[in-house]
């Protein structure tokens, strides 16, 4: 279901299969010592922004090809169900390049986006903090104006890209007095004074992607690393949060998709009772549901990738797109554990990687209990 689809033309048709021919032959080899290494060597960076996958959709005057938004979303899908994964590569692209791009200044610009097009700079945001979870509005990191510069203070966690990245988007409060509409967005470099990295976090599942702790002790930033209007930080993201829950939509639906196909090839192989799981009536009625809910699902994440590319997905839509695909995948890989038997329990069979990577889908991106108030507050 990843190929072929109408929502896609030729021309992406074509790039698919070069990014699937680029995750094969460097990536998918080495995925389990990634794992085991807790993140992605340096170099890979290097070799997707070489191979043209890093921030697709920027403008050619910043390195990137022109394209829209259905090339990220054919890098997503691609390197979710080769598992590829390791490098936050959503996190760079779809999330981080935008916001400099939409937001920042000609010269944030020409300084920054060139480099995430090839993978000299990598990018994170630093959203959540100790305490805060989903909460944007309750944030407590602050930049304090200092004559034309920030004084940043406060730590953040949960940051994909953390050990690896080279500049953090920072979510901070630069009117703690206004609340939500006191919020900013500010780049800090790695290498500036008083900002430093916690521990790589050990997590139960996507252990090659890097997530970190990121502190900010007095670190003192110029005017010119703020995104867009002071003040203006929490709107930002309110625009920006409806592709990013698309993406992760489009991520679930991907790893849901492998996690189906493997366990076909695992029924129909595989004996008992003398005969393949497959022919088993319950297996069957399995294998159709779930087939079922994914045309299903990629029936809908197409519409709204439709509706994205026409900027007419609000933020209703995002949050459906993410709660129904994420939710769903859970529970595809739950089924597709249980007809491996035993050996889904193994790690040496790919099944149980994707178990344990899908769970973070319903928390990240805000958790499925949020999506469901933001849609349950347009009923």
């Amino acid at each position: 279901m990843l190929a072929k689809r109408a929502v896609y033309s030729e021309e992406h048709h074509i790039f698919r299969d070069q990014v699937r021919r680029f995750f094969q032959a460097e990536a998918t080899p080495h995925a389990d010592a990634w794992n085991k290494a807790g993140k992605v060597p340096r170099d890979f960076w290097n070799k997707l922004g070489e191979a043209g996958l890093l921030c697709p959709q920027l403008p050619e005057e910043y390195g990137g090809v022109g394209g829209d938004y259905r090339l990220n979303c054919v890098i997503n899908e691609e390197q979710t169900y080769n598992r590829a994964g390791g490098a936050a590569l959503a996190v760079h692209s779809d999330i981080v390049a935008p916001y400099l791009l939409n937001y920042g200044s000609d010269d944030i610009k020409a300084r920054i986006l060139p480099k995430m097009a090839t993978g000299e700079m990598i990018g994170a945001i630093a959203m959540t903090e100790p305490g805060t979870g989903s909460d944007l509005q309750a944030v407590r990191t602050t930049a304090k104006r200092d004559g034309s510069d920030f004084i940043i203070n406060g730590s953040k966690t949960f940051i994909s890209n953390g050990q690896n990245c080279d500049f953090v988007i920072v979510v901070a409060k630069t009117d703690p007095k206004e609340g939500a509409r006191g919020t900013s967005l500010i780049i800090v470099e790695a290498d500036r004074d008083g900002f430093r990295r916690g521990r790589n976090l050990d997590k139960i599942g996507q252990h090659s992607s890097d997530t970190s702790e990121l502190f900010f002790d007095d670190v003192r930033v110029p005017e010119a690393n703020l995104i867009g209007q002071e003040n203006a930080g929490f709107m930002y993201l309110m625009q920006e949060l409806p592709q990013e829950r698309l993406s992760i939509g489009i991520i679930a639906m991907a790893g849901a998709q492998r996690a189906f196909d493997i366990t076909v090839d695992y029924v129909k192989e595989r004996q008992a009772f003398g005969r393949p799981v497959m022919n088993f009536q319950n297996t069957r009625f399995q294998m159709a549901d779930m087939k079922t809910q994914l045309a299903v699902g990629w029936a809908f994440v197409d519409q709204c990738l439709e509706r994205l590319i026409n900027k007419e997905l609000d933020a209703e839509g995002g949050a459906m797109a993410k709660l129904w695909c994420s939710e769903m995948q859970g529970r595809i890989v739950d089924t597709c554990l249980q007809l491996h038997g035993g050996y889904g329990f193994m790690s040496e069979y790919e099944i149980a990687h994707h178990f344990v990577d899908a769970r973070v889908q319903r928390i990240y991106g805000g958790t499925s209990e949020i999506m469901k108030e933001l849609i349950g507050r347009g009923i």
